[in-house]
């Protein structure tokens, strides 16, 4: 007797449902398409989870991949204002930064800060990835951490609370305050390595192709998700990139391509314009539109951060600068900012936000956490506790906020001894992780590197 083996992300029966949904938000009419699934016996997408618990019927499946090619040829009413093509985009952006006047240096101390707010933003987020915002909220509260200002713990926290609202199963053993011991493996600091150990063997001339043949080379597959794990599998099935974003993939405005940026805004510090555009030749390799633009968003906010901008809010307008204006990221980005200006009560800014988005949206798409991501350092104004601390506590995609929202405030301080100890203390600078060559790699070595590929030309 064998059991089943039940991929996440990737069976066609569990696709055509978040399928549905991201054409429902692109005012695509695929009413005709659902009726047909739902009465074949399809299932709306899991809600939370990767897979359904059983595999469906071969005639189910073979349905599921015809309704996805389907779909995929709907057209979106939404193209003209969000487009793909980095020309159209920065076509469509009228205030599309100009080449830096002179070259910035940046400080590697600096980066050594980032480094070190991205790994302590993501850990705080990852023992309460995937609860419910009532869950986080009464979790934190039990233990006298609200608003956040510590990591997460069971201890003080009541059995009946622990048992309704179960801590992350794969992170809670590293990511608790009386577990940490170093920074564990995460996806959200893999990209990071990845993306250094792309710049080292090809420079920033680097091409898609060249970041997914590094894929295949170092990324272990069960190391991916949601996109990053369709485009892998596109790619294992001799599809070419940028088609490896579009092929069944109803992932590709979800919030992998913003999880990459990071280094590529570091390495280019004072030049938004050009970290953008980097960060749009990796994230095409698995998403598209709003998906592309938080990774141009967001590395154009921590180049502009990396060149010595102070100021938090300085950051996020650069950002929106290389991101169509009429796009619904953009859209999302301002209303996180407009929320966190018009409130004092930080949980009232997150309330407001998840009546927008919670009832429409997964948890891990990219508009309700570009939204919450903006509101949260709006918010906090460059403070790094409160930077991350708001990042999570809005609940949705929590690690992934935290780290970005961690690797900007670190950048903002400007140098590890101006983060909270208490943050970086329990990282003992050490990391673990999958990719080849940086296993428990200091975070200062981490910093020089970034450094020196900062320098090149």
């Amino acid at each position: 007797m064998t059991a089943d083996v039940r991929l996440t992300w990737v069976q066609p029966e569990d696709l055509v449902g978040h399928e549905l949904r991201q054409a429902a938000q692109d005012g695509r009419d695929a009413r005709e398409i659902a009726e047909r699934w739902y009465a074949a016996g399809g299932s709306p997408a899991p809600d939370r989870a990767g897979a359904s618990v059983s595999p469906a019927p071969p005639g189910l499946r073979t349905l599921a991949g015809e309704l996805l090619d389907r779909l995929a040829a709907l057209e979106s009413p939404l193209a003209a204002d969000e487009p793909t093509a980095l020309a159209d985009i920065r076509a469509a952006c009228p205030h599309w930064p100009g080449p830096p006047e002179a070259t910035a240096a940046v400080d590697r101390n600096r980066l050594h800060a980032a480094w070190l707010g991205r790994a302590a933003g993501c850990l705080l987020g990852k023992p309460v990835e995937k609860l419910p915002l009532m869950g986080i909220r009464a979790l934190a509260r039990a233990a006298g951490n609200w608003p956040l200002t510590t990591w997460f713990t069971a201890h003080g926290v009541p059995a009946h609370l622990l048992a309704a609202h179960p801590w992350n199963r794969r992170s809670a053993p590293t990511s608790l305050a009386e577990n940490i011991d170093g920074m564990p493996e995460d996806d959200d600091l893999n990209y990071p390595l990845l993306t250094l150990l792309l710049l080292q063997r090809h420079g920033r001339s680097f091409t898609t192709a060249d970041l997914a043949r590094l894929w295949l080379d170092e990324l272990p597959a069960g190391r991916t998700f949601t996109a990053e794990r369709i485009a892998y599998g596109n790619l294992l099935a001799g599809v070419e990139p940028p088609e490896t974003a579009r092929r069944r993939n109803p992932f590709r405005e979800w919030i992998g391509a913003q999880i990459r940026a990071d280094v590529h805004g570091w390495t280019h510090p004072g030049d938004p314009a050009g970290a953008a555009a980097q960060a749009h030749r990796d994230a095409v390799l698995t998403h598209t539109g709003n998906g592309v633009y938080g990774a141009m968003f967001t590395a154009a906010a921590l180049a502009v951060a990396a060149g010595g901008e102070s100021d938090a809010h300085g950051c996020l307008a650069a950002g929106l600068r290389v991101v169509p204006p009429r796009s619904r990221y953009a859209r999302a980005v301002r209303l996180g900012i407009e929320t966190a200006r018009a409130e004092e009560d930080f949980d009232t800014v997150v309330d407001r936000l998840h009546a927008t988005y919670a009832a429409t949206h997964h948890w891990v798409h990219v508009l309700p956490n570009a939204a919450l991501l903006a509101a949260a350092l709006t918010h906090a104004d460059g403070d790094y506790t409160r930077s991350v601390g708001n990042a999570v506590s809005g609940g949705w995609d929590t690690d992934s906020n935290g780290a970005t929202a961690g690797s900007l405030a670190g950048l903002l301080a400007g140098a590890p001894a101006a983060l909270p100890e208490r943050w970086t203390a329990p990282l003992k600078n050490r990391i673990a992780t999958s990719v080849t060559g940086f296993d428990r790699t200091g975070f200062d070595t981490l910093a020089a590197l970034t450094h020196q590929e900062a320098l090149r030309p």
